[in-house]
């Protein structure tokens, strides 16, 4: 019957607009460019190239350079120092003759010349630590930072700048297309502590006198390269990551003889580092897929930790099309394992941590890993990689390919709050699943963060929800909403670069994140969705894709023109906010409505339309002309006419447009649920309107009542409106 009410409107929109065409307005007026919020993205994408297609897929000349290392690096425990040495392979596989390779120095960022702590702007803390106060007010030099030895090729010394955090090697002659340049690099550098100093990358110092290196950033790196943006060269001011190549990696960590170590890639002299019973358990963890297998227990750990070896032991790595290496080693170490089936294959699921970490690591860290390796596989591609390290570091959550360091520490008597087993949980399931974005999908985190962040939070959500149901993500589309509703002069678009953004988490996790959930849920569905996120990251592994890669790509492979999505979640800092304005009952009659009268006595097109159309029924909002009958001589089961009409007109505050979700509760108590594209909201941008009819009367109607559509305002979302004042009211009940 909701037909039939549609086609008398049509009737009145066709006849009304006739009589509007006559009687229209001839004055000229201003004209205006199309800010239609359902225009296409070609103002703001990238052009498509042979490099990066329309389609989102990488082009048929597509290239990205090769970089191997091959390294040996010294840990001198004493000292707490770093000493590399450093062979390195750069591979020209573009189209572009180079002059200089530029090199990234992270390290470079906390040394005692560094500008880093100059670019912020801020008064005095309220409090700080001795170690801190000393550094800030005391200009007490700590002597961090790469000293470069040497830069050499063939014996012989190469023209060098070191540009902050960056360093330009200058050629001898151009690299052409094609070609390979070899050349060494010797540096060492003091290891920060990253409890006291900060840091992505250091050591934890333990009461008992033992570390806990956790190593990364730690040796001079190449920066890419591509069509894109020619060097990505920019200095590395501590919160944007990298942008780095891909390449094999042999690496030989030499240590104390009593550390355990684990690390980026295969490990090559397993009988040769490992006891004969460790050796036997973890051969032992490569079949046990249910139940963790522990290669060093606590009480071994306990023992190994009152020792302190002044030998040394090399540990052998290798590690193939990787874009980066990282290392973890103490002797404090307790270290488990498991496998892990990927559509058929053995990964290696582990984790490693001192004694302070238990019961809670022991517990969930490999587990947690293990969940994440399948959940990421299911949503992205099999994981390419033989295994995934959770290390435990006090204050760090960071990323590397197939390691990652981890926080969430039990209290010393070894209880935890639910806070910290979820904060740990959550952490290791993010780590790990960067893995995937940007490890490899080879996004570049310096111009782009969310890229990695937002990606890899969204995929987070559906492990965490796999591993627990009832587990808090704090990244669905109702957790930004005090976000996007808050002060605009701190909120920026997620497309910025992340150097600048006002709050960084919101901006660049869990908006994109959200955003990403809310396609999947409530706009794409998870089919057609997932198809196409499957899509993307299987054409762009180990590869360097850029926004429009992943947008185009959504499109291309989902059928879906998503540019509105885009446009408003990336590229403005607008919040949804969709309310119900009005809801007016309407009532079927014979009779013609005033208004029909009108149309057909000053049109005489409409009034020839609409007696050449036979019998009429009419929608009108007059009660007293009411006729329920009015329909019963055309229908069959009259039992079937809808009693009661409502025109419900929506309005939209927000500058965001969105699905309507709406949410319809009758008389008996029964719901019924519809979702209307956010399409309707194309012709009007401020406001749309839908009837329903029903034979029974609608008690009430309520929009996102799942909170899906990250609604910054609900106090309009619900009629009659004494429910959105009782909301209201409750919500400033638990705000106070």
């Amino acid at each position: 019957m909701k037909k039939i009410a549609l086609f008398v409107f049509s009737v009145l929109f066709v006849a009304s607009s006739a009589f509007a065409q006559d009687k229209a307005d001839k004055k000229t007026q201003k004209g205006h460019t199309d800010q239609n919020k359902f225009r296409q993205m070609k103002d703001v994408l990238a052009t498509p190239n042979s490099q990066h297609t329309a389609s989102g897929a990488p082009g048929y000349q597509y290239t990205q350079q090769k970089v191997d290392y091959v390294m040996d690096i010294r840990l001198d425990e004493a000292t707490n120092h770093i000493y590399g040495d450093e062979k390195i392979t750069y591979q020209n596989n573009s189209k572009d003759y180079l002059e200089y390779l530029w090199v990234q120095l992270d390290q470079n960022m906390r040394a005692d010349d560094s500008k880093t702590p100059d670019a912020k702007s801020g008064g005095a803390s309220v409090f700080s630590t001795p170690s801190n106060f000393k550094k800030d007010y005391m200009k007490e030099k700590k002597g961090f930072g790469f000293n470069i030895e040497t830069v050499e090729s063939n014996g012989a010394q190469l023209s060098h700048f070191i540009n902050r955090t960056m360093m330009r090697i200058n050629l001898p002659t151009p690299l052409a297309p094609g070609e390979s340049f070899n050349f060494k690099i010797k540096w060492n550098y003091r290891i920060n502590n990253s409890v006291e100093d900060g840091g992505r990358s250091g050591f934890e110092a333990f009461p008992d006198g033992n570390n806990n290196y956790t190593i990364a950033q730690f040796f001079p790196r190449l920066a890419v390269y591509d069509n894109v943006e020619g060097w990505q060269n920019m200095q590395f001011w501590g919160r944007s990551e990298w942008a780095l190549e891909f390449g094999d990696y042999d690496v030989r960590l030499t240590v104390p003889a009593d550390h355990i170590v684990d690390a980026t890639g295969e490990l090559q002299n397993e009988k040769e580092v490992l006891t004969k019973k460790q050796y036997k358990r973890f051969k032992q963890a490569r079949k046990s897929f249910k139940d963790p297998v522990m290669i060093v227990t606590q009480k071994e750990a306990e023992k190994a930790e009152k020792g302190r070896s002044t030998k040394t032991k090399t540990w052998h790595f290798t590690a193939k099309n990787v874009r980066d290496f990282a290392f973890a080693s103490s002797r404090k170490y307790i270290w488990d394992a498991m496998a892990v089936n990927i559509n058929g294959k053995a990964i290696m699921a582990v984790s490693l941590y001192p004694k302070e970490g238990n019961p809670l690591w022991e517990e969930h860290s490999t587990r947690v890993v293990a969940n994440t390796l399948e959940e990421y596989s299911k949503m992205t591609f099999d994981y390419p990689y033989s295994k995934a390290i959770s290390v435990h570091a006090k204050n760090q959550g960071m990323e590397y390919p197939m390691i990652c360091f981890n926080y969430g520490r039990p209290n010393p008597d070894g209880t935890y709050s639910d806070r910290v087993k979820h904060g740990m949980i959550g952490v290791i399931t993010h780590e790990v699943g960067h893995n995937f974005f940007p490890m490899i999908v080879n996004s570049d985190e310096r111009q782009w963060t969310w890229m990695d962040e937002g990606l890899n939070s969204f995929v987070e959500i559906l492990a965490e929800l796999d591993y627990d149901p009832n587990f808090d993500t704090g990244n669905l589309p109702k957790d930004i909403v005090r976000y996007m509703g808050g002060d605009q002069k701190r909120i920026s678009p997620i497309m910025s670069q992340g150097d600048y953004v006002h709050q960084f988490g919101p901006n660049a996790y869990t908006k994109p994140a959200a955003g990403l959930y809310m396609l999947r849920q409530t706009i794409m569905g998870p089919e057609l969705f997932d198809h196409a996120f499957r899509t993307y990251s299987k054409r762009w592994m180990f590869k360097h894709p850029t926004p429009a890669d992943f947008f185009r790509t959504m499109e291309d492979a989902s059928g879906m023109d998503l540019d509105w999505f885009w446009r408003g979640w990336f590229y403005t800092t607008d919040a949804s906010d969709i309310g119900i304005k009005s809801v007016k009952p309407l009532y079927l009659t014979d009779k013609p409505t005033q208004r029909i009268k009108d149309v057909i006595k000053s049109n005489p097109r409409a009034k020839a339309y609409l007696e050449g159309l036979g019998d009429l029924v009419y929608i009108t909002d007059k009660k007293e002309d009411a006729n329920p009958k009015a329909m019963d001589t055309y229908v069959k089961d009259t039992k079937n006419v809808p009693s009661f009409i409502y025109k419900v007109e929506f309005d939209k505050p927000g500058g965001l447009v969105m699905p309507i979700i709406v949410e319809l509760t009758y008389a008996d108590g029964t719901k019924e649920r519809k979702t209307f594209p956010a399409q309707i909201w194309m012709k009007d941008d401020n406001k749309a309107t839908r009837v329903f009819a029903s034979t029974q009367e609608i008690k009430s109607i309520k929009l996102d009542p799942d909170l899906e559509t990250a609604d910054v305002n609900t106090s309009n979302n619900s009629w009659p409106k004494k429910e959105a004042t009782k909301f209201k009211k409750f919500k400033e009940k638990v705000k106070g």
